[in-house]
Order: C-alpha cells, then sequence, then structure tokens
C-alpha cells in the first residue's frame, strides 16, 4: 500500500486538486443551468449551453492533440485552466453588475469548451505519464470515483451555495478551488514529457493525419469509438430531457432533480469500488459492451413510464452503476494501446469521431422535447394510450422521449456487441 503511493504521489496530487477544481466548475454549470431552465423554461435553450461548450471542442479536437503532443504539457494545462477561471470571473462579474442575459454564457461556454479542446489531451498524456502501467484499471476507478462525488455533491453544494449567497457564492467557490489547483500544479508537480520522434515535427495537419492513420490501422479501438459515440448521441439526448421532466413534472422540482442526480453519484461511487476491486476480465470488450447494455435497458425505460421520483432514483442507481467499471476498462484499453508519444494526436482524434454526438444528442434532445414531444403529448386526450403510457402535463414529452432513447441504448449495444465480438482485449 504504501509502495502504491509513493509510486502514485503525484498523480494522486493532480487528481485530487483537479477534481476539486472540477466540482467547483460543475456547481456553477449546475446553478447556471437551473437559472437559465427557470428564466426561459426551454429545455431547447438550457441545452444549448452545453451544445456550445462542445462544439468549438469537437470541431477543433483534431488539430488541439497535434499541438499538445508538440506542447509541454504542464505549461498547457496551466494556461488552459487560466483561461477557464477568466471566463467565470466575467460571469461573476455579469452577476454581480445584473447583466447577465443566456447569450453571455452561450459565448463563455464556447470560449471555454475551445480551451477544454487543448487541455484535454495534454492532460491525458500527463496521466499516462505520472501513473506505472500496472496502476491503470484502478486509476480509472479513481477517475470514475472523482467524477461520482463530484455528481454527489454538486447538486447539493450548489443548490445550498445558491440558496445562501445566489448564483455568485457558487462562482466564489468556484474560483478558490480553481485557485487551489493551479498553485499544486505550478509549484509542486512535475510532469515528464513522454519521448519524441521525428514525426513531432510535422506541421498541424500532418499530425492530425498521423492519429487518423493509427486509428484505421487499429480497427478495435476505431469500432470501439464509434460504439460510444453512438451511446454519446443517446446519454446527451437524456441529459437534454432530465431536467425538463423532473422539472416540470407536478411530483418533481428542485429538490427531487437534486436527489435523482445525487442517486446518479451515489451508484458512480459504489461503482468504483467494484471497478477498483474487480480482477482484470478476461475480455475487456465485452466488460464494456455488457455494462453499457445494463445502463441502456434500464434507466430510460424507468425514467419513461414512471411519475414516481422513487422509480427515478432507482433507474439512477441501475443506469449508472456499472459505468465506473466500464470506464476503467475502457482507459486501460486505450492506454495500453496507444504509444505515449501519439496519444496526444490519437485522444484528439477519438475525441473528435467519440464526441461530435453530444452537442448533436443536446440540440436534438431539447428541439424535439419543445417542438414535438411535449406539444404532441399536450394534445392528447385524457383516456389516450400516450396519457396512460406517460403521463399528462408539461413533462410528458421528455417522458415520451426517454422511452424512443431506451430502445436506440438497446439497438446500439447489441449491434456494436456483435461487431465487436471477434476481438480480444
Amino acid at each position: 500500500m504504501k509502495t502504491s503511493i509513493k509510486q502514485l504521489k503525484s498523480y494522486l496530487l493532480l487528481w485530487g486538486t483537479q477534481s476539486l477544481s472540477a466540482l467547483g466548475s460543475s456547481m456553477t454549470a449546475y446553478a447556471l443551468g437551473l437559472w437559465l431552465y427557470k428564466n426561459t423554461g426551454s429545455a431547447l435553450k438550457t441545452a444549448l449551453l452545453t451544445v456550445c461548450s462542445y462544439a468549438p471542442y469537437v470541431a477543433m479536437s483534431i488539430f488541439a492533440g497535434a499541438l499538445s503532443d508538440k506542447w509541454n504539457k504542464k505549461r498547457t494545462m496551466l494556461i488552459c485552466d487560466l483561461f477557464a477561471a477568466f471566463t467565470t470571473a466575467a460571469a461573476f462579474f455579469l452577476v454581480k453588475t445584473n447583466s447577465l442575459a443566456p447569450w453571455h454564457l452561450y459565448i463563455l461556454n464556447s470560449l471555454n469548451g475551445l480551451m477544454n479542446t487543448v487541455q484535454q489531451p495534454a492532460s491525458e498524456v500527463a496521466a499516462t505519464q505520472l501513473i506505472p502501467k500496472k496502476y491503470y484499471q484502478k486509476t480509472g476507478a479513481l477517475r470514475s470515483l472523482s467524477q461520482s462525488m463530484n455528481t454527489i455533491l454538486t447538486p447539493v453544494f450548489a443548490t445550498m451555495l445558491f440558496a445562501f449567497g445566489g448564483i455568485s457564492a457558487v462562482m466564489t467557490v468556484d474560483l478558490i478551488t480553481f485557485s487551489s489547483a493551479f498553485i499544486v500544479l505550478l509549484m509542486f508537480i512535475s510532469i515528464p514529457e513522454p519521448e519524441h520522434n521525428k514525426k513531432d515535427n510535422l506541421s498541424v495537419i500532418s499530425s492530425a493525419k498521423e492519429g487518423l492513420s493509427w486509428l484505421k490501422a487499429n480497427p478495435m479501438i476505431l469500432k470501439l469509438i464509434f460504439f460510444l459515440a453512438g451511446i454519446n448521441l443517446i446519454a446527451s439526448a437524456y441529459n437534454a430531457a432530465l431536467s425538463p421532466m423532473i422539472l416540470s413534472k407536478s411530483n418533481g422540482g428542485d429538490g427531487v432533480l437534486g436527489t435523482v442526480n445525487f442517486c446518479v453519484g451515489a451508484a458512480t461511487f459504489a461503482g468504483t469500488f467494484i471497478a477498483s476491486a474487480t480482477p482484470p476480465p478476461k475480455s475487456r470488450i465485452k466488460a464494456i459492451c455488457l455494462s453499457l447494455f445494463c445502463s441502456m435497458s434500464t434507466e430510460n425505460f424507468l425514467l419513461a413510464f414512471s411519475d414516481s421520483p422513487i422509480v427515478w432514483c432507482l433507474a439512477a442507481v441501475l443506469g449508472w452503476l456499472f459505468i465506473p467499471y466500464m470506464g476503467a476498462n475502457l482507459d486501460v484499453v486505450f492506454r495500453s494501446t496507444i504509444p505515449a508519444d501519439m496519444q496526444g494526436r490519437v485522444y484528439s482524434c477519438r475525441n473528435t469521431l467519440q464526441f461530435f454526438t453530444i452537442p448533436v444528442g443536446y440540440l436534438s434532445g431539447g428541439l424535439l422535447i419543445d417542438t414535438v414531444f411535449e406539444p404532441l403529448m399536450s394534445g392528447q386526450i385524457a383516456d389516450n394510450i400516450l396519457v396512460s403510457l406517460f403521463g399528462s402535463g408539461k413533462g410528458a414529452g421528455a417522458a415520451m422521449l426517454f422511452a424512443i432513447l431506451g430502445v436506440s441504448g438497446v439497438a446500439v449495444c447489441v449491434i456494436f456487441s456483435l461487431l465487436l465480438s471477434k476481438e480480444k482485449k
């Protein structure tokens, strides 16, 4: 145990402080999302917050990774973190001057997404450099642990701070947590650079082509990426629909939404122990597919066909319990397969291919709720079969979308499980 901690000391320090900073950022995003939905009542306008974050991230990732491979990883992370803090400070100023408007948030989120484009591949390579290979699965579980704690604590702390001091109080905590992570990374963590080769002198476009060529030559990784792109499409539409449905239902509201999100975090928290305690599976590919099938075949259907907050909480647990196990195995597959000196450009190509469906999913989910499913359900008579299945009133359209997402999720898992069944990883 002591040996493990000593070997992972730098990574644990980076992971702990960056997780704390991520919690602060998540609380700000949560509070601003609630503010926007309450002020507009539109699922589409609220979903656009995430669309604006991911659009530049997806569009530029394929080139950013090539730059990340060339640039110093620690310096890149520090500059990107500092820029992200400036966007939070700008939003804080707008709140204090009572001039915050939705379009401000869209612009700030777009700038944040642009910075994350470069930071994310740099962070991935930095983690690989700090983690001995034998600890990949355990550290993958640690990352799931921080994500689950983030999910548990975000609605609790954000709601509490919002009630105490408004959005500005949430942003103040965000800036404090950022400062601590920035200082620790700047002064106490040394990140070794991976060995470079002559390919690192290629142009940005040529380097991006190198990443795409590597993926083309490794079909297992490419299939996994497209599989996750399909899952991300469904998951992002789910995220776009969850808050509007729970906030709109007569037995929902802020407290219920916070409770459901707490259950998501609690499930992923428990899942991290499953991921860290479980021995390596014979087939990591099969473990990934089965985990996602369990999620897709339960949560969406329970959300669609029930008006009970208790069932919604059960859905959250079933949907997220095995996600850390999936993530830990996926992390091992990627880190052990992609060469360290190629990871920046390959991860960036992966980001473009795997995450382009996220803004599409958020946009489609919000648009379908506002313009298709809510109008459709509002026109149904009381004894109609659709009302029997999905309820009535505002929020019924979002419930109908969950049923469609459930069917789609199961189909994606079955199709890609068959495509990946011959892989040996």
